[in-house]
């Protein structure tokens, strides 16, 4: 998930932004804005991101003149100290509104609301495709081999035969059944388009796994969840908060 943060208390954005990745290691914060000016500058200048944490009394003005100036799709949690800015928050892409100081537990319920939101938005939009475009995706196939380069060779791989996908230093990984690992030049991010999702779920920003290799879950510290997989992995598959509920519902189907 990609994330802004826009506020000109440099203590508070810190703090904020290790919530953020506390709750979820796989939230990126791109970057945090200072002032509505630089705000304004970064988002002509970069794609939006997926959600915005903003205060609302910032040095040089009132963050809701960034939404006035540039036109921005993401939705915004607005984090202040006052409580008098709420009504004209929810005019500006609010879906949420934190009175400080913040709390980790009321972060958590924000991006869990996010997560709702987008879930149903996503369904919504899913039922009112037109016909042509639900066939479509139901003939698209998912990969049935993959590519990999090994010494001078070029092997196929099954798919079926993948027991996880490993992302490390920037170099991704594929682990078969015989126990041996391929280089891919694919990303996880392409990878999770390519794999079918009733097999292969995407737990973590380092892993992609198959379901067949789950032995058992156990519950981990700050409400995390460890997988217990058939055979090694480089390391622990700790799956977050606010990850854990999807990840559970894909295991039951």
């Amino acid at each position: 998930m990609r994330v802004i943060i826009i506020e000109d208390e440099s203590k508070t954005a810190k703090e904020l932004k290790e919530m953020l990745q506390e709750i979820d290691h796989d939230i990126n914060v791109e970057a945090i804005l200072l002032s509505v000016s630089s705000a304004i500058k970064w988002f002509k200048e970069n794609d939006a991101p997926e959600l915005i944490f903003s205060d609302i009394q910032l040095g040089d003005g009132l963050s809701f003149e960034i939404f006035k100036e540039v036109q921005i799709e993401a939705p915004v949690i607005f984090c202040t100290a006052f409580d008098e800015y709420a009504i004209r928050a929810f005019e500006s892409n609010s879906i949420d509104y934190l009175l400080k100081p913040i709390e980790e537990d009321k972060v958590q319920k924000s991006l869990e609301k996010y997560m709702r939101l987008k879930e149903h938005l996503i369904k919504s939009n899913q039922r009112t495709s037109n016909l042509n475009k639900v066939l479509a995706q139901m003939d698209t196939a998912f990969r049935q081999n993959i590519l990999v380069h090994y010494g001078e060779k070029i092997l196929p791989i099954r798919v079926v035969d993948i027991h996880f996908v490993y992302a490390s230093n920037r170099l991704v990984y594929v682990y078969t059944s015989d126990e041996k690992s391929y280089p891919v030049q694919h990303t996880l991010e392409q990878l999770e388009t390519i794999l079918n999702p009733a097999q292969f779920f995407r737990v973590n920003r380092n892993y992609i796994i198959n379901r067949e290799i789950i032995q058992n879950i156990e519950h981990y510290f700050n409400r995390k969840l460890y997988v217990n997989t058939k055979g090694a992995t480089p390391e622990k598959v700790i799956i977050s908060k606010i990850k854990a509920k999807p990840f559970l519902k894909w295991l039951e189907q």
